[in-house]
């Protein structure tokens, strides 16, 4: 065991420990547990609540963990009367500050029997500088607001329950995906199996992603994108790509593999609206280019996918790329990158995202924060060693995570494992291994986390269930929703890809197998 490693497992025993109930104190009722006694933990609440028509009868407790001076830690733990022995962590969304986003998660693991915990991730959203001057709190938000909400509710189930869960699974998307995987790689031992869907995981990095996308799109007025224009370019790129995969299904199926040269709008006469000026077919290509080093030339973070410009629209009120964009009373600001730089990076409540220097403050960003709220360590050997399992996915239309980050960070895991590899069999054989724990599934058509014009609705809880508790991989998931009505859909285990038979209806899963693609078929 490595030092560092066994450190970190020493410290979650202590943890654990410090955190775990007398004998005298198991078998609690439910409103006894606000007397709870756990070190640096409040219980402020809790409360049975009766059955109803959605939900189980449970217990519903709230507190707050304070492991710094600075740390005011929010949780929430269901505990159902009808437990099924296990326990479901839900990740949040963005940079946290409320319990809502979690809700949704933790309310369907309810009704299955799991006793069922979120964080507000340590700050409320009502603080709209939380970061500014508290890097316990950035901490907090970074990786330490679920670990402790894990010992505390795991210890809050003990107390209940009179014993701890069996198993337990921790399911997120967005900075819940960034939050998955940081359990993976920082706390391997405390869940058995984890959902990480599209990890906005390289926080740094796609910062940047969002600074660069505003700026291209705002720097100069004439380069502003309208939701029309966005609707047009979606359009163009999609009647240009959607047969590559033999398919005309009002999809793209792989949009590295789609060549749409927004050129090909560029006004020239004719209806204004139906085409792009030449900033603004400027502005779209340098946002499908991505950030890279104006020194070194190296890629920064992806670029958006062909495709998904309109999907990163809310809705027809905003006029440019919710990739990273907020309508403000003094004009729109792309707000997830324009928090980071200002809060996080610069301490700076004046800086102008147009100032961003691609090459040196990048650099900072990444000494300053890369350790505390990056989760892209691709060495995943402790969480494979210790059984655990992770399912990936990722909408190929996600506008604010870009897809191919979590390729990338596929690849990293498989080149990590071969690496370790001491009798040399190969990359090959490294990931035939890596697909033994981890299995990654992208969406065709689905947008940041659901929705979307593809199939967008799949069940990934019952597929790790059933890997971890049977030993059973996921060789498919069926997905439903989307554009059009009744449509299912299988996704792959990456790298395969869902290939119509030949015969039956293009709208029925079941007339698709999961294949190897077409060799070299895509842009690296």
């Amino acid at each position: 065991m490595n030092r560092p490693f066994a450190f970190t497992v020493l410290c979650t025993i202590a943890l654990a420990t410090a955190l775990s109930p007398s004998r005298a104190e198991a078998n609690q009722s439910c409103e006894g547990l606000a007397k709870l006694s756990l070190k640096n933990v409040t219980i402020t609440s809790a409360v049975s609540v009766a059955a109803s028509a959605t939900l189980p009868a449970h217990c519903r407790v709230f507190g707050i963990a304070t492991p710094t001076i600075d740390s005011a830690i929010t949780f929430e733990v269901l505990l159902p009367a009808a437990w099924n022995g296990k326990y479901l962590q839900a990740g949040n969304g963005g940079y946290g500050g409320s319990l809502g986003t979690p809700m949704g998660n933790m309310l369907a693991a309810l009704q299955r029997g799991y006793a069922a915990a979120g964080t507000d991730m340590g700050h409320s959203a009502s603080d709209p500088v939380w970061a500014f001057g508290h890097p316990e709190r950035v901490a907090d938000w970074g990786y330490r607001a679920n670990h402790v909400t894990a010992q505390t509710a795991k210890a809050i189930v003990k107390a209940f329950y009179g014993e701890g869960p069996e198993l337990s699974y921790f399911s997120g998307c967005s900075d819940g995906g960034h939050e998955a995987l940081m359990e993976a790689q920082r706390f391997p031992e405390e869940f058995d199996g984890i959902i990480a869907g599209a990890p906005a995981n390289f926080w740094t990095h796609q910062s940047t992603a969002w600074i660069w996308e505003g700026a291209a799109a705002l720097s100069d007025p004439a380069s502003a994108l309208s939701s029309d224009k966005l609707k047009l370019v979606t359009s163009a790129a999609v009647a240009a790509c959607d047969g590559i995969d033999g398919l005309n299904d009002g999809l793209i199926d792989d949009p590295r593999n789609c060549r749409f040269d927004p050129a090909s709008l560029l006004c020239g006469g004719g209806d204004p609206t139906k085409c792009l000026t030449a900033p603004q077919v400027a502005a779209v290509k340098k946002i499908y280019a991505g950030p890279r080093n104006p020194r070194t030339g190296a890629q920064i973070y992806p670029g958006l996918e062909r495709g998904s410009e309109y999907a990163a629209i809310a809705n027809d009120t905003l006029s440019v790329l919710v990739g990273s964009w907020s309508p403000l009373v003094s004009g729109p600001v792309p707000f997830l990158g324009d928090l980071f730089f200002k809060q996080m990076v610069f301490n700076n409540l004046s800086w102008d995202f147009r100032t961003l220097d691609y090459d040196g403050n990048v650099a900072f960003a990444d000494t300053k924060m890369a350790p505390i709220i990056n989760s892209t360590n691709p060495d995943l050997s402790t969480f494979r060693e210790l059984g655990g399992k992770l399912i990936m996915y990722h909408g190929w239309n996600d506008p604010l995570v870009n897809p191919r980050n979590s390729i990338n960070y596929y690849e990293n895991v498989i080149a990590a494992l071969h690496r370790e590899d001491d009798e040399g069999e190969g990359a090959g054989n490294a990931a035939k291994d890596t697909q033994k724990f981890l299995r990654l599934f992208m969406a065709p058509g689905m947008t940041h986390c659901l929705l979307g014009p593809g199939p967008n609705v799949f069940d990934t809880l019952t597929a790790l269930e059933n890997w971890v508790e049977q030993g059973r991989a996921p060789e498919r998931l069926i997905a439903s929703g989307g554009a059009v009505a009744g449509r299912t859909r299988p996704l792959c285990p990456f790298p395969k890809v869902a290939r119509h038979i030949g015969h039956g209806s293009i709208n029925d899963a079941a007339n698709f197998a999961c294949v190897k693609p077409e060799h070299g078929s895509h842009d690296d």
